[in-house]
């Protein structure tokens, strides 16, 4: 059996949606290049920030 390996060992990234790190998983090991998103929440969250205007008023 693979010796355990620390969460602080394993790669990182920065989420394009929400601007925090996360860490490699093992069902991101085939395309761990093209993973963008920490989670299913923010890959969905993705565009609405910037394309949904403001509802409150400003006085």
């Amino acid at each position: 059996m693979p010796k355990m390996r620390r969460k602080s060992d394993l790669p990182t990234k920065i989420c394009a949606a929400c601007g925090r790190p996360f860490a490699w998983r093992r069902k991101w090991a085939r395309d761990w290049d093209e993973v963008k998103f920490c989670s299913d929440r923010c890959r969905g969250e993705r565009g609405r920030a910037a394309a949904a205007p403001s509802t409150r008023r400003r006085n």
